[in-house]
């Protein structure tokens, strides 16, 4: 092993086309992204400041500069970076982005008497490029205090509102001739009607990308990348929790060693109900990936006694699963990588130096959690993807659909849905309880596909006062959680039909002892996240 700083390497990007989102804060950012992916063209979300070195790297067709909460005339708000206008292509500025180019470009941007938020009806002044074969007026969605009173010189106003008098503006960089677009709207959110034709006529039309980001070309350029970093002695070792992420993440490094992946699938003590003997059967037996086991209950409990705060709980949890790796890695031999499933919306909620200017939400074990002194490099080919993303790519693989669509779990594991200490006792509670909740939503037909994201049950520190067999009981607390999603960046609560809630309930309070209420989550996210903790 060699090094002492994790070092990660995603080999993400197709090597001929990106579009790079510059990130100035808004809430909608994410949305940005998921869109350009959906049609097939492959983007990354950085910071305003990001260096102009990372951007060659990407071999960027065009730049979207996204909305945010601050004002472009305000000391210290985020500004454009010096390259960006000078770079020879295509930009297009989203509300905040739009004004700072419009600033940027001579224009003029005030404080709007009249703020603007929620639906609106554009006025399309012209109808080519950006807003080709779109009706007039079109409904649209604004998040504005600023407005652009005057563009820049040589733009055109191609769209406006009664309060924005340049809803839309078009013209040409002076340095490089490449086009500059400005949309006071978010064309990005569902609320603007074919705003997602909008962003494509961005994409095809103005910068003329190919959409050939595609799973097959994913995969065929992650191997590729993969060999080529690791080169031909090197080996590795998966971390293999069973979920679709590890596994869509072993299977593909797989394809690219062969035996010089090893997977190591650890029982931290924090697994649901008969997990351990499903990854065991699934993995080793049905699939035939190199895998060894390793039973480190004791050790996590241990570990975790008496820890309360949830950011604590993922740090130790992420530290122990690393002493782990490198002991198991001693025993293979020398071993430089460590393969991780980390996904996109994990490197964005753990607000990574990538992603500095999103907050904090969590610290995920496997982003946040790890040391600092880790004696691996790591190896993390789904980074840059969204959970539907890697769906594809495990479907492309070849991977079972139970497997692909198998729903999502924690890496920390049941340690963040028993909130507060975690201990014995109250795992055997959650895991009864959790196991009835997947049972009757699997029975109802509402897993899989389409179906419920994601479903399961939280231990509560709340007792409450209960009459069980004509006596008074006082125990825990306990709720249950399914909602709705595509990508895990946004959530609903699930609307669940009652007669399955009043079964759960029914269940849970007769067949788990110690458990005398339930409870139904039906908060979305945002302003909660999907996990409790």
């Amino acid at each position: 092993m060699s090094g002492t700083v994790p070092t990660s390497r995603s080999y993400t990007a197709p090597a001929n086309e990106s579009i790079i989102i510059f990130d100035f804060g808004s809430q909608f950012t994410r949305l940005i992204a998921r869109r350009i992916r959906e049609a097939h063209v492959y983007c990354e979300i950085l910071p305003a400041d990001a260096p102009k070195e990372q951007i060659d790297a990407l071999n960027p067709r065009g730049f979207i500069l996204s909305g945010g909460p601050a004002s472009v005339y305000e000391e210290g708000s985020p500004q454009l970076a010096s390259y960006i206008l000078d770079y020879g292509v295509p930009v297009l500025g989203i509300c905040y982005g739009m004004g700072l180019l419009a600033r940027a470009l001579g224009g003029n941007v005030q404080p709007a008497e009249l703020r603007e938020y929620g639906q609106a009806d554009v006025q399309i002044d012209q109808r080519n490029l950006i807003f080709a074969g779109l009706p007039s007026p079109l409904s649209v969605w604004m998040s504005h205090g600023d407005h652009i009173e005057a563009a820049p010189p040589n733009f055109e106003i191609i769209a406006h509102t009664e309060n924005s008098p340049v809803a839309a503006m078009l013209g040409t960089l002076p340095a490089t001739g490449a086009l500059a677009i400005g949309l006071q709207f978010h064309p990005e959110v569902n609320h603007t009607a074919h705003g997602a034709e909008i962003i494509q006529h961005f994409l095809f039309q103005i910068c003329h990308c190919s959409g050939n980001w595609t799973p097959d070309s994913f995969i065929q350029t992650a191997i590729s990348r993969i060999q080529e970093t690791v080169g031909p002695e090197g080996k590795a070792i998966c971390a293999l929790s069973g979920g679709v992420d590890s596994a869509v993440a072993a299977t593909l490094i797989s394809k690219a060693l062969g035996d010089r992946l090893t997977c190591i699938f650890v029982n931290n003590g924090l697994l649901r109900q008969g997990e351990p003997e499903s990854v065991l059967n699934t993995f080793g037996n049905k699939m035939g990936l190199k895998l060894d086991y390793v039973d480190a209950s004791a050790r996590f409990l241990e570990r975790l006694a008496g820890v309360e705060d949830p950011e604590e709980k993922r740090k130790i949890i992420g530290n122990e699963f690393i002493r782990i790796f490198e002991e198991e890695a001693r025993k293979i031999g020398p071993v430089d990588w460590l393969v991780q499933g980390t996904l996109y919306p994990d490197v964005i909620e753990s607000a990574t130096p990538e992603t500095k200017n999103a907050s904090r939400i969590k610290t995920h074990h496997n982003v946040g959690g790890l040391p600092p002194d880790m004696q691996f490099k790591l190896i993390e080919p789904l980074r840059y993807l969204f959970k539907d993303e890697v769906r594809q790519v495990g479907l492309e693989l070849g991977l079972s659909r139970e497997i692909v669509w198998r729903q999502p779990f924690p890496g920390p594991g049941l340690a963040v849905r028993v909130i507060g200490a975690v201990d014995e006792n109250r795992l055997v509670i959650l895991r009864a309880a959790d196991a009835i909740v997947r049972e009757e939503i699997v029975n109802a037909g509402l897993d899989g596909e389409g179906a419920v994201w994601q479903y399961f049950a939280v231990l509560t520190p709340l007792q409450s006062v209960g009459v069980m067999g004509d006596g008074r009981t006082y125990n825990n607390v306990l709720a249950v959680r399914a909602v709705s999603s595509r990508d895990g960046m946004t959530a609903d609560w699930a609307r669940l039909p009652h007669e399955l809630l009043a079964r759960i309930s029914n269940r849970i309070v007769n067949e788990v002892k110690g458990v005398n209420r339930v409870v139904y989550d039906i908060t979305s996210k945002p302003p909660a996240t999907i996990e409790w903790e």
